[in-house]
């Protein structure tokens, strides 16, 4: 039974950060690549940072390189997305996921309930 939970997201002024969280609970497994997804109003959801489960591997969206980094830590089964330098085209429902590969090919196995960015300009 895969049940993810984020937290951490919140309402910021641009250029401010913030660390999104992402707990795997029950029986969500480690062995799995994480994601984390953002969907904006009208617009579709975009993986925006994949990481495999070892955690030697990463994917970023091109609008995000060098100011996200996602990391996980399998003892706690988390993984957490620390966002830097935040802009206001980074609004958007945040949604954690179990991932078959980390760059998002594949399919999604699970998702968590996501969580709200807003950023002011």
């Amino acid at each position: 039974q895969v049940s993810l939970v984020e937290s951490g997201g919140g309402m910021v002024q641009a250029g401010e950060s913030l660390r999104l969280s992402c707990v795997g609970t029950g029986g969500t497994p480690t062995t799995y690549a994480r994601g984390w997804f953002r969907q904006a109003p009208g617009k579709p959801r975009e993986l925006v940072a994949g990481i495999s489960w070892r955690g030697g591997s990463t994917y970023y969206i091109d609008s995000v390189k060098g100011r996200f980094t996602i990391s996980r830590d399998n003892a706690q089964n988390a993984v957490y997305l620390q966002m830097n330098s935040l802009k206001p085209e980074d609004t958007a429902i945040y949604y954690c996921a179990l991932l078959d590969y980390y760059d998002g090919s594949g399919s999604a196995r699970g998702w968590g309930q996501g969580t709200q960015v807003t950023v002011s300009s």
